[in-house]
């Protein structure tokens, strides 16, 4: 069964190449197979509540490829075939022959490699899968050919050489200690070695995934963040809003596997900087798109600060904030895209009226944006709601202190509701195939958050119970923090010289490579003491 969730995407890319993606028939055959595929995962995510399902590919021993779903896996393989049906249909009116060909057989490809990286038993074949599913999306990051996208999508495959480096070798490392290269296997025989010698394997490892997952000092990595504004909208989309997950789903396994070492507290000090930093360089910029890219990693930071506290419950907010950061940042870019189109910019103080010129999308873009800032009812609330569930006040006070740095950067970007557009005349509507996934999944900002704990049960196989009493404290800090951040925004922020030079800040080629090794030898200091 599992070697279709990954056959199934590339048998997709080879048709829509062949048989041309300008074809209606070849497209809605598609995107009904994609509609299959979505199916399945929901039954996927339904048996591995019960127990994991292992596949064999050619020998069914250690030497043999093994794809193995567990509920963890499924989830983001649920996501992965849930955000693709999305901007497969978003997709449809992709009307250039000979780009459409390319561009949906490049982003079918894309899937099946996150999919086979989901689902992926051996360490190998992930460091396999994370080089074509690199290399895809430098390819679609320059599709469009112009020489800065050109540019930065050189400096993203480059750098991402030089991390997967720290990747292969501390898997060559673990090969040596373990002799195997299942994780399942080699899960097992590292808890039986000495902690010393588990060090340098996890360290290498750790660096590699910390690049990917943009923390700090990666936070301003160029190709992660710049290549934003100007790559095709569903690309955008589809890298923050599930390419970041891989990264995330890594680091939640290498840590497993490296139990009896994993490094929780001090990804969760790197964590709480890395979402601080994300949301004030959020706040410093102008380009609609460039607030949601470097909200990305301010996110991320929340959510690894979720993941690596010992609370069980804040480790389910940690990973239902995943599913949430999904849902709601492809929303965004989705809708970001027809929004910068219609207006002919990107800049959020010259767009203004997206409420009375597209409704529909102002609506579901509205939703996301709710979602995001942890709005009570939406999902964001839900999951900032467990993340936050009896932990100490200094946590407590870091969680309320990166909803308010979300909350004042949103406050901006939600300036282009209302207001009076400077355009003249009607504004041309959407194509009914754009509109109808961002609606769906605006109104899935909205349920997850009503429906938050039935959710959670289904996903994670965890009761949880909402509190009554605390989610109105929660609810009210959220209202006295926003009615702040308006103020703040307002008289402070907005119109500062200073604070936009100090959004401009970046990296150079050579100070991300410098970082990497900067990063290694701080943490295997710290965990060497």
């Amino acid at each position: 069964m599992l070697t279709f969730f990954v056959i199934i995407p590339i048998l997709l890319a080879v048709l829509i190449f062949t048989f041309s993606a300008k074809t209606k028939a070849i497209k809605i055959i598609a995107i009904v197979f994609q509609s299959a595929l979505f199916a399945a995962s929901l039954y996927l995510v339904g048996i591995t509540r019960e127990a994991d399902v292992v596949t064999f590919v050619g020998s069914d021993d250690l030497l043999g490829i093994v794809l193995r779903a567990n509920s963890l896996s499924a989830i983001f393989v649920l996501l992965t075939t849930f955000i693709f049906l999305a901007v497969s249909i978003y997709s449809y009116s992709y009307r250039d022959e000979r780009d459409a060909r390319t561009f949906w057989f490049l982003m079918f490809l894309l899937e099946a490699s996150f999919i086979g990286l989901f689902l992926s038993g051996d360490l190998f074949n992930i460091f396999v899968l994370i080089e074509v599913s690199t290399l895809v999306t430098v390819i679609l990051t320059m599709y469009d050919r112009k020489n800065r996208n050109i540019f930065h999508g050189k400096v993203f495959l480059l750098t991402n050489l030089v991390s997967i480096q720290f990747y292969l070798l501390g898997l060559g490392y673990i090969y040596r200690i373990t002799g195997a290269l299942d994780v399942e296997r080699v899960g097992e025989v590292l808890a039986t070695l000495d902690d010393r010698n588990l060090l340098l394997p996890y360290v290498l490892i750790m660096t590699s995934i910390a690049f990917k997952n943009t923390l700090i000092p990666f936070f301003s990595w160029t190709p992660k963040v710049r290549i934003y504004p100007k790559s095709p909208t569903v690309v955008a989309a589809v890298m923050s809003g599930l390419q970041a997950k891989t990264s995330l789903y890594l680091f939640i396994r290498f840590q497993e596997m490296f139990a009896p070492i994993a490094a929780y507290e001090i990804f969760l000090a790197i964590g709480i900087v890395t979402g601080i930093f994300g949301a004030v360089m959020a706040i410093c910029q102008k380009d609609i798109k460039m607030i949601l890219a470097y909200h990305t990693i301010s996110q991320i930071g929340l959510i690894t600060v979720g993941i690596s506290l010992t609370n069980g419950l804040s480790h389910v907010g940690g990973l239902y904030h995943i599913v949430s950061h999904a849902m709601f940042k492809t929303t965004l870019f989705l809708s970001a895209g027809i929004i910068s189109h219609s207006y002919g910019t990107s800049n959020v103080y010259e767009i203004r009226g997206v409420m009375k010129r597209m409704p529909v999308i102002g609506i579901a873009t509205l939703a996301a944006v709710l979602g995001i800032t942890g709005a009570p009812f939406f999902i964001g609330s839900v999951s900032k709601y467990f993340i936050s569930y009896e932990v100490t006040p200094l946590i407590m006070a870091v969680t309320v202190a990166l909803s308010f740095g979300t909350i004042i950067s949103f406050i901006k970007f939600s300036s282009i509701f209302f207001g009076h557009s400077v355009l003249e005349g009607s504004t041309p509507k959407a194509e009914l195939c754009k509109t109808i996934p961002i609606a769906i999944m605006g109104a899935i900002c909205f349920v997850g958050g009503i429906f938050g704990t039935q959710l959670i049960y289904f996903l994670l196989r965890y009761n949880v119970e909402i509190q009554w009493w605390s989610y109105v404290q929660k609810s009210l800090i959220f209202l006295a923090s926003a009615g702040v951040g308006y103020l703040l925004y307002n008289y402070v922020i907005k119109g500062n010289a200073a604070l936009a030079r100090f959004g401009e800040m970046n990296f150079s080629f050579r100070s991300i490579c410098a970082s990497m090794g900067v990063f290694m030898a701080l943490l295997l200091l710290l965990m060497g003491r």
